[in-house]
C-alpha cells in the first residue's frame, strides 16, 4: 500500500475540496455546460473537416461550426417553440371561450359506446356529465393558476435562458477549438492505464453521438409524421401534437402511440370510420416502424447495448435528470458495461 506523507494527504484533501467547490459554482449552469459538451462531441467531425478546409485555422473553423450549429439547431428549435406556444395559447383560448366543448365530445363518445361499456363506466361515476364538467373546470382553474404563475416569472426565466444560451455557445466555441487538448489533459489526469482510458473515452463519445443522433432523429421523424397525418385528418393544432409526439418518442417502446391511439379511438366511436382506420394504419405501419427500424440501428447498434437496457436507462435517466436524462442514462449504462467488461477480462483485477 502506498504511504502518503502529511503534506500529500493535506494536498489531496485540498484538491477534493476545491474540486467540490468548483462543481458547486458551476451547478446553476450545469445544463448549459452539459449541452455544450454534448454538441462539441456531436459536431467535432464537422469542425475537423472545416479545419482542413480553412488550412488549419482553428478560430475560423470553430466560428464557422458554431454558426452552422446556430442555423441548423438553435434557430429551428426556437421557431418551432414560438409556433408551439402560439398554438397552445390558441387552444387554451378556444377552451375558455367554449369553441372547444370537452363535455360535448365526451357526450358523443358516450352515446357511441356499447351499453355494457356505459354500465361499466357508470359504476365508477364516469358517466355523470355534470360531475365530469365540474372536475374539468377545477382542473382548468388549476391550469390557469399555473399559467398565470409562469407568466409572472417569464421575465426572469427569459433572462436566465439567454444567459444559459450565451454560456453554452461561448463554451462550445472553446470546446470545439481546444477539445482535443482538453480531452488529452483529462485522460492524463485519470489514474488508469492507457488501454483502460482509451476504451472508456471511446465508449463515452460513441454513446453520446449515437444517443443524441438516434433519439433526436427518431423523435423528429415520428413527430413530423404524426403532425402531418393530424393535419391531413383535420385535427386542431397539429404542430402542438407533433411536438408532444416527438417528446414522447424519446421513450423507447412508449412513443407517439400515447397521442395518436386515443384520437383514432375517438374517430371510430364518433362515426368517423375512415379517419380512424387511416390513423391506425398510418400509426402502426409508418410511425411505429420508424421507431422499430431506426432506433435499434441508430442507438443500439453503435452503443452495443440491448434494446431493453437502452429503454430502462433512458426512462431512468429522464426520471432523475429530466430531458438531459435521455443522454445521461444511456451513457451511464454504457460506461457501466464497459467497466465491468474490463474488470472481468483483465487479469490485473482477478484474484490470484
Amino acid at each position: 500500500m502506498t504511504q502518503y506523507t502529511l503534506q500529500q494527504k493535506f494536498f489531496l484533501l485540498l484538491l477534493a475540496l476545491v474540486t467540490v467547490a468548483f462543481v458547486y459554482i458551476l451547478l446553476p449552469y450545469s445544463g448549459a455546460i452539459f449541452w455544450g459538451v454534448v454538441l462539441a462531441i456531436l459536431f467535432a467531425p464537422l469542425y475537423r473537416r472545416l479545419l482542413r478546409q480553412t488550412k488549419q485555422k482553428p478560430n475560423l473553423a470553430a466560428l464557422l461550426t458554431l454558426l452552422l450549429i446556430v442555423v441548423m439547431v438553435i434557430l429551428p428549435v426556437s421557431l418551432i417553440s414560438a409556433s408551439l406556444v402560439k398554438q397552445a395559447a390558441g387552444i387554451y383560448e378556444m377552451v375558455n371561450s367554449g369553441q372547444i366543448n370537452v363535455g360535448a365530445y365526451f357526450q358523443r363518445v358516450l352515446h357511441a359506446l356499447p351499453q355494457w361499456v356505459v354500465n361499466l363506466l357508470a359504476r365508477f361515476d364516469l358517466t355523470d356529465l355534470a360531475s365530469l364538467q365540474q372536475k374539468l373546470a377545477e382542473g382548468a382553474a388549476q391550469v390557469s393558476q399555473t399559467v398565470a404563475r409562469q407568466a409572472l416569472a417569464i421575465g426572469s426565466k427569459t433572462f436566465d435562458f439567454l444567459v444559459g444560451m450565451f454560456v453554452m455557445l461561448y463554451l462550445l466555441f472553446f470546446l470545439l477549438r481546444d477539445g482535443q487538448a482538453l480531452a488529452s489533459r483529462v485522460r492524463s489526469a485519470i489514474p488508469l492505464s492507457l488501454k483502460y482510458k482509451q476504451r472508456l473515452f471511446t465508449n463515452f463519445t460513441t454513446v453520446i453521438r449515437a444517443t443524441v443522433k438516434g433519439n433526436v432523429l427518431v423523435a423528429a421523424a415520428q413527430g413530423a409524421l404524426g403532425g402531418l397525418i393530424f393535419w391531413f385528418l383535420g385535427v386542431q393544432a397539429p404542430l402542438l401534437w407533433a411536438v408532444v409526439m416527438a417528446f414522447l418518442s424519446l421513450l423507447p417502446a412508449i412513443g407517439a402511440a400515447v397521442v395518436w391511439a386515443p384520437v383514432a379511438v375517438y374517430f371510430l366511436v364518433t362515426g368517423a370510420i375512415w379517419q380512424g382506420v387511416v390513423l391506425i394504419a398510418f400509426g402502426v405501419l409508418v410511425i411505429g416502424l420508424v421507431d422499430n427500424l431506426l432506433r435499434p440501428v441508430l442507438v443500439g447498434k453503435d452503443t452495443k447495448m440491448p434494446d431493453y437496457l437502452v429503454l430502462l436507462s433512458t426512462i431512468g435517466g429522464m426520471a432523475l435528470f429530466g430531458l438531459n436524462g435521455f443522454v445521461i442514462g444511456p451513457v451511464v449504462a454504457a460506461l457501466f458495461l464497459a467497466c465491468w467488461d474490463l474488470f472481468v477480462a483483465t487479469e490485473e483485477f482477478q484474484a490470484t
